[in-house]
């Protein structure tokens, strides 16, 4: 990596971006550091992919600026030390994996070795495989190899571990790492809270356009006020949301969690009304329920 300067990699001012008259982007700005990994996250239709889309140059922005190791991110100087990992992005089934990623490497004038790339991405023992022939999981794992094909500075990862299983999900993750250790920039959008949390140093929380929440993933943790309680009890949700302190109910399958400001007080008055109730933890307020809360906070002081 050549990424030594402390100057953003990548950088938006007062930028907007409207389709039809809809504005899809609202004078964001941010900036994106050297060796930082930076979660963005945010409900659908936040504008999120667009805000992605802003930063590559695959999107001109409808005002403001935006810059990409200072330079128009369209720029093939720029653009060459950057790579994409897509959400959804076509493979050329008439290749193998080697020589797919051999033919995106040698776009490239800083380049990684294909043997090196097929190894850092767990694609060794499918070199020889036709792309027509992968699992999903197994393209996901192609389309990361070709997104670290040139070395890039800036790695920017679309929903990366969509139908991975758990150890490819753990190994890409330390790839990940492994980049920004190196330098690189890299900008993650993802629905797995846990990806989130375990990779990001930094989560950027995006709503109707505008960034409403910008921190560390303890920090935006620490916003929620309290704790969750996990248990399984026969008891309605309506009559669990009038216990004190509850802020939220959520039903999943046999199990409840209870989103309280005040624990001991909840799990108080949860005994007196059941008893028999055996199952049950108390952790801290989870990233998803950070998340929950500072997208209903926002929604209310829009109205």
């Amino acid at each position: 990596m050549s990424s030594s300067s402390s100057s953003p990699v990548a950088r938006l001012t007062r930028a907007t971006k409207s389709y039809a008259g809809k504005q899809v982007l609202n004078g964001v700005n941010l900036a994106l550091e050297p060796g930082v990994v930076t979660a963005l996250l945010g409900p659908n239709g936040a504008g999120k992919s667009t805000l992605a889309g802003v930063l590559t140059g695959r999107l001109e922005p409808s005002s403001g600026e935006v810059a990409l190791f200072d330079r128009d991110p369209r720029d093939p100087e720029a653009r060459a030390r950057m790579g994409v990992m897509l959400q959804a992005a076509g493979l050329p089934d008439g290749l193998t994996v080697s020589e797919a990623i051999n033919l995106q490497a040698g776009y490239f004038k800083r380049r990684l070795k294909t043997t090196d790339i097929l190894e850092q991405a767990g694609l060794t023992a499918l070199a020889k495989r036709p792309c027509a022939r992968l699992s999903g999981g197994e393209q996901r794992r192609v389309q990361f190899a070709c997104a670290i094909a040139g070395c890039p500075d800036f790695l920017v990862l679309d929903e990366p571990t969509t139908g991975f299983d758990a150890d490819a999900r753990h190994a890409l993750w330390s790839n990940v790492r492994a980049k920004a250790a190196e330098g690189a920039a890299v900008l993650l959008a993802t629905h797995y809270m846990e990806e989130a949390d375990a990779l990001a140093d930094r989560i950027i929380v995006i709503a109707d356009g505008r960034i409403v929440a910008d921190d560390t993933p303890a920090a935006i943790k620490a916003k929620v006020a309290g704790s969750t309680i996990r248990l399984r009890t026969a008891q309605t949700a309506l009559l669990l949301a009038r216990l004190p302190a509850v802020a939220k109910v959520e039903k999943k399958g046999a199990d409840t969690s209870l989103v309280t400001t005040n624990a001991r007080a909840t799990l108080t008055a949860l005994f007196q009304m059941d008893p028999t109730l055996t199952h049950f933890d108390v952790m801290a307020a989870s990233l998803e329920d950070a998340l929950a809360d500072i997208i209903t906070n926002f929604d209310k002081e829009a109205l």
